[in-house]
């Protein structure tokens, strides 16, 4: 039993070892898949029911419903589950039943984890840490009620760097795991090196379904893609070899228009803009490292022009003109996906600041978004929920 390189999907099978996903772990439970794009996940199937079961470095956190030598276990019935819900109770049992298969390896798994996160070649790019990686799978299967889809992280952490990103938690947590040093959000990466060669391994052996690039961790376009052209890379090898795995990417970047021509010829491509607000200067504020509101828009109408599926995420809801905001995403977008402010992490003082302290408020968040469905429905606009649109909502393997 080891890790292979610093890939966490490894450290969530090898600390379960033997069993694998899709083995049965306890009667009536059944491990369906791993994710780290929100910190380390497993995925169980209770008779019938999904279940995520969250790990996280036992000292960083303050509630959990049990815990081992290394690692405080909770648990989530929410967003992304399936089937009856299932009690406190049940989920504090699954928890508890855990830990005595996380003790066997977890103290060897973290080990080698450190030692190989602490080789990992690391390099500076102005005042960026970027730390070069290579080992494991790649294409992570993922599930959204009943929406079953891959997720591909070639990078982690993001040099865009919003201050109210929900990633830096769960990241953070991981990181925290490897023992590397904590550092600001927006100030390092990791790289995946040998990203695009897994991608046409993978693409080989893994059943079809869509593929959602950098969900969460970091995004595809951030600085260091110019240097490193990863992203660019992995988009030749769908083109060339990913007949069946529709990719789906998210940027608040303008890099993303080099690639039109790559996304124009994969058939079902999507790709889209995070649009917060029509108004630059609310922009400015929250996303200063991100492309400006008419960058974004020119991005979108240049890959709406060459065929591709354009869409629109507006998550969370920022102040701003809202009829406007749906003309322009009407103009230039042929579908958007609507979401409300998840955390505020280290964003405090940005929502403190004069015209921005109703965006703190959870009924303010919920009616422009409410509002915002409905302007855009009227300006027939295609508004879906969830991971992915309607046209790619189809299981790998069915």
């Amino acid at each position: 039993m080891a890790t292979d390189g610093t890939n966490l999907i490894s450290l969530l099978e090898a600390l379960l070892a033997p069993h694998r996903p899709g083995d049965e772990l306890f009667p009536g439970v059944r491990w369906l898949s791993s994710s780290s794009e929100a910190g380390l996940r497993l995925a169980l199937d209770v008779r019938g029911s999904v279940l995520h079961v969250e790990l996280a470095p036992v000292d960083a956190v303050q509630r959990f419903a049990a815990r081992s030598a290394h690692f405080a276990v909770s648990y989530r019935t929410g967003s992304g589950s399936a089937g009856r819900p299932l009690s406190d109770a049940e989920g504090m049992a699954l928890c508890r039943a855990l830990v005595p298969l996380l003790q066997r390896h977890e103290a060897e798994v973290l080990r080698t984890l450190r030692e190989r996160a602490a080789a990992a070649r690391s390099e500076t790019e102005g005042q960026a840490r970027i730390r070069h990686i290579e080992g494991g799978p790649l294409l992570s299967p993922a599930q959204w009620r009943t929406q079953r889809y891959y997720t591909l992280s070639h990078y982690v952490g993001c040099l865009i760097g919003c201050r109210f990103c929900y990633a830096q938690g769960p990241v953070g947590l991981v990181r925290h795991l490897e023992g590397s040093p904590e550092v600001r959000w927006g100030s390092y990466v990791d790289a995946r090196r040998d990203a695009p060669a897994r991608l046409a391994e993978e693409f080989a052996t893994l059943p079809p379904g869509p593929v959602k690039f950098s969900p969460i961790v970091s995004d595809p376009y951030q600085a260091i893609e110019r240097k490193l052209e990863l992203t660019r890379a992995c988009l030749q090898v769908f083109a060339d070899h990913g007949a069946g795995f529709p990719p789906l990417l998210l940027t608040r970047s303008k890099l993303i228009a080099r690639d039109v021509d790559l996304l124009a010829a994969i058939p079902d491509a999507y790709a889209g803009v995070s649009l917060t607000t029509v108004d630059d200067a609310v922009r400015q504020h929250f996303e200063p490292r991100a492309a400006t509101v008419p960058e974004r828009l020119q991005t979108l109408a240049t890959l709406r022009a060459a065929g591709v599926h354009a869409f629109a995420i507006v998550q969370p809801q920022w102040p701003g003109p809202l009829d406007a905001l749906a003309d322009a995403i009407a103009a230039n977008a042929t579908s958007a996906n609507l979401g409300v402010l998840e955390s505020i992490e280290d964003a405090g003082p940005l929502l403190d600041a004069p015209g921005m302290v109703q965006a703190r408020d959870r009924s303010w968040q919920a009616e422009r978004k409410a509002a915002l469905r409905q302007a855009l429905l009227d300006r027939g606009v295609e508004v879906w929920d969830g991971e992915l649109p309607p046209a790619l909502c189809t299981s790998p393997g069915a």
